[in-house]
């Protein structure tokens, strides 16, 4: 069972066929989905340790939010090509006993379509195919807005009628012929959020309200190479985006930064956090600033060595 979460993954993959430089470990042309669905590695004892310091952490900053539940999001493989940092996004929620999981939604590979699946924060975290750096990021809203993404979070017949059938990590943000992990969380924001009650649950009732309320996926720039490599990359498609954008070169495809951003538009005194960690220390960042490249603190960040 591989994650949806791998939304990076496939997506350097495109552009490592574009580039003929390998992204993505253990693929080829003939090897279809499922060379995405066995890329677990086994993580030495020192990453083991560092990822589990660092998802600590996280944990300990979901508590001190201020509520059971917020939006997280993490980042993946080095997509900096694509000036993109965070690549899944999950809706976190803390049970009555205090645990906190990750609710979201994965591509799975046995059935090969998606489904929902609940992971607890360690595993959230080492879902990540760089363990010498990471970062997640974590937005906390108030109650009113809270209060009903949780209950819509956890009705879980609600949030399946939510869910696609049809999987691929660069799906068009206002489609409906296929879905990536993002759309789903921003869609279930639709889904609590609107006034439209159980009609909401429906995909396209969901995303005319998104449009609305003022969504605006930036586009992911592109090139023909990239476009023309999507043909022989599994679970990435490009078929369902505009002509438009196709030509411009630019998808419309949901992404943490702009369901972050679109938060904060619509409920301004939401708070942000963004951890980080290299491989000596973890910051913790407060404010819609980005953390910095690197992980390097900057002035007012709190820093936790990890040591040697």
């Amino acid at each position: 069972m591989t994650a949806c979460r791998r939304l990076a993954s496939v997506l350097a993959a495109a552009l490592a066929l574009a580039a003929s430089a390998e992204a993505g470990a253990g693929w080829s042309a003939s090897s279809g989905s499922q060379g995405f669905c066995d890329r677990s590695a086994a993580l030495s004892v020192q990453a083991q340790d560092r990822l589990l310091r660092f998802a600590a952490v996280v944990r300990a900053e979901l508590a001190s939010a201020g509520d059971d539940v917020a939006l997280i999001s993490r980042s993946g493989l080095d997509l900096s090509r694509f000036r993109i940092r965070h690549s899944h996004a999950a809706i976190a929620w803390r049970s009555e006993t205090g645990a906190w999981t990750a609710r979201q939604l994965y591509y799975a590979c046995d059935e090969g379509r998606p489904r929902l699946y609940d992971q607890g924060i360690a595993g959230f975290v080492m879902a990540t195919d760089d363990t010498t750096h990471g970062y997640v990021s974590i937005v906390a809203m108030p109650a009113r807005a809270a209060t009903r993404l949780r209950r819509a979070a956890l009705d879980t017949p609600r949030a399946l009628r939510l869910l696609s059938g049809t999987y691929s990590a660069s799906a068009f943000a206002f489609g409906l012929r296929y879905q990536n992990c993002n759309q789903w969380v921003v869609e279930l924001l639709a889904a609590a959020w609107s006034d439209a009650g159980d009609r909401a649950d429906s995909r396209g009732i969901a995303q005319d309200w998104l449009k609305g309320a003022g969504y605006l996926p930036q586009p992911v720039r592109v090139s023909h190479w990239q476009l023309f490599a999507s043909i022989f990359v599994p679970l990435v498609h490009v078929d369902d985006h505009p002509e438009h954008d196709r030509f411009a070169l630019g998808l419309h495809i949901s992404l943490p930064g702009a369901i972050e951003t679109f938060v904060r538009d619509r409920f301004p005194d939401s708070e942000r956090i963004e951890i980080c960690h290299d491989e000596r220390q973890i910051v913790v960042h407060r404010g819609w600033t980005p953390a910095s490249d690197g992980c390097r603190p900057m002035p007012g960040d709190r820093v936790i060595a990890l040591g040697v």
